[in-house]
């Protein structure tokens, strides 16, 4: 009788274990799972940052050789940074560029600024043309940095 309980507690705390260990295996099969998968997503996410970050090189060359206009640009390599997170950071080192985009930013396109009247979007014009003419030459100088923008480059 004594016996049995002894194989009975025997088989029972090996079972435990082997149970114990299916677990542990378990637990470290889902932490590597884990972190293969933050570092697809961290991949993933580079990826899609040096993409937007070859979009406004790109952008910039394409001011710099009169095939995208000022403020079209501005607006577009703006958003682009601010897409990436990188807005504030660069601000500082592309002051006109974001003093233009300031000026744009809050104006209407395509339906919404053919829904305005006459006066309304000569007014906007105006402040978009007084703008380009003030910043013009800095705008293009910080165009000519931009086509060759690299992250690391802002430290």
């Amino acid at each position: 009788m004594t016996t049995s309980f002894i194989i009975l507690g025997a088989l029972i705390i090996v079972a435990l274990t082997a149970y114990a260990t299916y677990l542990v295996i378990q637990v470290r099969k889902q932490q590597q799972r884990k972190i293969e998968l933050k570092q697809q997503q961290a991949a993933a996410a580079k990826a899609k940052s040096d993409e937007l970050l070859d979009n406004i090189r790109y952008i910039a060359t394409a001011m710099l050789e009169d095939r995208c206009e000022l403020s079209e640009g501005v607006m577009r390599i703006a958003k682009l940074f601010q897409l990436v997170g990188m807005a504030e950071l660069v601000e500082k080192q592309y002051p006109a560029t974001f003093a233009h985009f300031t000026v744009i930013e809050s104006h209407p396109i395509k339906e919404q600024r053919k829904s305005l009247d006459k006066r309304e979007r000569m007014k906007l014009d105006f402040a978009r043309m007084r703008s380009e003419g003030e910043l013009e030459s800095q705008i293009l100088e910080e165009a000519k940095q931009l086509s060759q923008f690299q992250p690391h480059s802002l430290h």
